[in-house]
């Protein structure tokens, strides 16, 4: 069981780190692909985000691709099967907060569902 909750855990790492790739992030389809159509978030700037507002920033053309997220801390727990929690720490050009994803598995591959970040100093 164990490699099983070790392979779900690994599968949302790398799923996760994806979509903080610069290039990733620029690329509203390749965004696409690891949002679950339910998908919502609460940003660190306190805003409210969804599947489809997430979207409609990355293909407004504003965005270009942006400096790389330092990652640190990052851990991962199967909630139930399907389902993997990961918290991590991100320095994103020296904006710092904690982030909390929830990823799930769909026919499709992993998908995150939830995420949430917090400011720190």
């Amino acid at each position: 069981m164990a490699d099983k909750s070790e392979r779900a855990v690994q599968a949302a790492i790398d799923a996760e780190m994806r979509l903080l790739d610069p290039d990733v992030r620029a690329s509203p389809a390749l965004v696409s692909e690891l949002l679950d159509p339910e998908f919502l978030e609460f940003g660190a700037s306190g805003r409210r985000w969804d599947a489809t507002s997430i979207l409609s920033v990355t293909s407004d053309g504003s965005v270009t691709p942006e400096a790389p997220v330092e990652v640190s801390d990052m851990s991962g727990a199967v909630l139930a099967p399907g389902i993997v929690h990961l918290t991590y720490f991100a320095d994103h050009s020296g904006r710092r907060a904690w982030r909390s994803s929830v990823w799930r598995l769909t026919e499709l591959g992993w998908r995150m569902y939830f995420h949430q970040g917090t400011l720190t100093s």
